[in-house]
């Protein structure tokens, strides 16, 4: 009688090596998906941040509409600081998840740098034909976004380029403006309520700037590193790239 562990098929090994071909291929997959990942992130924040522009213009139509019905005294006032009420809510809770969708496309980007790596560890003689980072620290990820600048004055220039930084301006005028109606509605004059504005709005950027750069910061350090870009002997970091 045949020995029934013989007749039992034989489990195949584990990947023990980046250079078991069993290993690239789970590579490959996982970059892929993390492709797909970065391309739903994209879909969403620009879906989002078209919606709220959407929104925001539809809602000033209506009130151009109100403004022929309703004379524009307090009546007037107290709709348009509604409508623009609701215009910061969305324009708030958009901007929330634009956020969101940076972040988790900024995560898929991370991944891809520590695959790229592996790619390099298996095949070195690709390293000097890839564009993109193989670390994963903040300067290496941030070559796959062009590199732009991390500190500095040059960061507030950059991040009012992008979506998000575009939705963060208009919540902050939104709010300004919301602030101006509420101020001319409890009696205060035109200069008073500009200049209540003027701070309302400032004050909203601020604090959506400051939350967001507290959120990246928690975010990144929660974020393990396990290749740095490497530094040469005066603290510089190289092309992350190399």
């Amino acid at each position: 009688m045949p020995d029934a562990q013989a007749a039992t098929p034989l489990e195949p090994e584990p990947v023990a090596s980046l250079h078991d071909p069993r290993a690239l291929q789970i590579l490959s997959t996982e970059h892929w998906s993390l492709l797909s990942a970065r391309s739903l992130a994209y879909n969403e924040a620009f879906t989002r941040g078209g919606m709220v522009l959407a929104f925001v213009s539809m809602s000033f139509v209506a009130l151009a509409l109100v403004a022929q019905a309703l004379p524009l005294d307090r009546d007037f006032l107290l709709v348009a600081a509604v409508v623009l009420a609701f215009d910061l809510v969305v324009g708030l809770t958009t901007y929330g998840r634009i956020i969101g969708t940076n972040y988790e496309d900024y995560r898929a980007v991370y991944g891809m740098a520590r695959i790229r790596h592996g790619y390099g560890e298996i095949a070195p003689v690709v390293l000097p034909y890839f564009t993109t980072s193989i670390h994963d620290d903040l300067a290496g990820v941030m070559v796959s976004y062009g590199s732009p600048p991390t500190s500095g004055p040059g960061v507030l220039i950059y991040q009012l380029t992008t979506s998000a930084g575009m939705i963060s301006l208009i919540v902050s005028m939104i709010g300004g403006v919301l602030a101006l109606f509420v101020t001319l509605i409890l009696g205060a004059s035109v200069p008073v309520a500009v200049g209540v504005a003027a701070v309302a709005a400032i004050g909203v950027f601020v604090a959506l700037a400051a939350m967001t750069v507290r959120f990246y910061r928690g975010v990144q350090a929660d974020l393990q590193v396990l290749f740095p870009t490497p530094r040469d002997g005066g603290g510089q970091a190289p092309d992350p790239r190399s």
